[in-house]
């Protein structure tokens, strides 16, 4: 029967995808952006928080996508299990908040209840940041039901211990040389015409649309997966941080780590050039080398790298099929991109990027007016 109906709504089940989830729309997401921001700044609770920090004392890490499955062959999570259960290890003993910036349990393949039984280990590793407020949960697109489900509360209250509210952002707010500086954190699926749209949209997409993807093994393109989307998903995210004042915006649900708008791979090649303009062959035969290295997994490069502002930052995720993780670090006055692997029985963590915040501050301060 399921492959009976897989034949006949397989192209019906593609277009209507294609149709309302599959095109990033700028205006749908620039407004949808702004919304929330503005929202948070005005104490809406429920759409996120403010969380003052001190430059110097302040610290978080960033991680989204995890997509936490039933431990079954579609489980893209449990390779990367053990490196992301020793990095929160890592982060809990150094005083760190830890936000989940969405699609942390794939809901859309799954059922509750099966995450919930599979996935316990992680759940507890989580529960360490709760003491004094620092674990922020914020929903994505996967995982859906924490925003639109009245049991929401319930089921995560019986894997936490107690209540943990969803938030759709969170606002980092701190000051450098005198100006109030914001770090807006949320998934960055808003634009998506069925997932973000209206109350009915989001319980379809969670209670109808996504099981009936997942039981035909239907699995259209989104960002995640698509080339293309991943590209055109990142540029409007980076074109709306670029138009605001004294903000970083820092996302997922590209699975596309980004840092300082670029990709590593683009950050690369303009160490490259910088390495060739100083006749530095060392240097630039060492970064070729981590070109060819990395080339597969970031494939994308835009036009204009070399002339973006660094306002937009991409946490990548917690389900690269080799078993690393990638998220984003702030510490000590410092942004950074850090990866976590396995190596053998360790697991090491690696800073692919960093930079202090003030320097980021200096670097949105040149622009006159948006040049996107």
């Amino acid at each position: 029967m399921q492959q009976f109906l897989r034949r006949i709504l397989l192209k019906p089940v593609l277009r209507l995808s294609a149709k309302y989830s599959s095109h990033p729309d700028r205006n749908r997401i620039f407004a949808a952006l702004s919304d929330l921001l503005s929202r948070i700044l005005n104490g809406v609770e429920k759409k996120g928080r403010v969380i003052p920090f001190e430059l110097d004392k302040g610290k978080f890490i960033i991680f989204s996508d995890q997509h936490k499955g039933t431990r079954n062959g579609a489980d893209d999570f449990a390779i990367c299990e053990a490196a992301y259960l020793a990095a929160l290890d890592h982060y809990a003993a150094a005083g760190f908040h830890y936000i989940a910036l969405g699609d942390s349990e794939e809901l859309w393949e799954n059922t509750w209840t099966g995450v919930k039984a599979a996935q316990q280990p992680s759940f507890d590793k989580e529960k360490a940041f709760i003491p004094g407020g620092a674990f922020i949960k914020i929903f994505g697109n996967h995982d859906l039901m924490w925003d639109n489900d009245p049991l929401a509360p319930v089921y995560l209250k019986s894997v936490y211990g107690e209540s943990v509210p969803i938030y759709e952002g969170v606002v980092l707010e701190t000051t450098v040389a005198g100006r109030t500086i914001r770090i807006f954190c949320t998934h960055g699926h808003q634009g998506d015409e069925v997932s973000d749209g209206n109350w009915f949209s989001k319980f379809f997409v969670s209670k109808v649309w996504a099981p009936l993807q997942a039981y035909l093994k239907i699995n259209p393109n989104t960002p995640a997966y698509d080339a293309n989307l991943k590209t055109a998903h990142n540029t409007l995210m980076y074109e709306w941080s670029a138009r605001q004042a004294d903000l970083f915006l820092i996302t997922g649900h590209t699975h596309q780590p980004v840092f300082e708008s670029l990709t590593h791979m683009e950050r690369l090649y303009r160490q490259l050039l910088f390495a060739r303009k100083q006749q530095d062959e060392s240097m630039a035969q060492t970064i070729e080398a981590e070109i060819r290295k990395r080339q597969f997994a970031f494939d994308n490069i835009s036009h204009d790298y070399l002339a973006m502002l660094p306002t937009y930052f991409n946490s990548g995720c917690c389900c690269f099929d080799d078993g690393q993780i990638s998220g984003i670090e702030i510490s000590e006055g410092v942004l950074r991109l850090v990866e976590w692997k396995q190596k053998g029985t360790d697991v090491m963590r690696i800073v692919l990027e960093e930079s202090p915040l003030t320097e980021l501050v200096e670097g949105i301060s040149k622009k006159t007016s948006p040049s996107v």
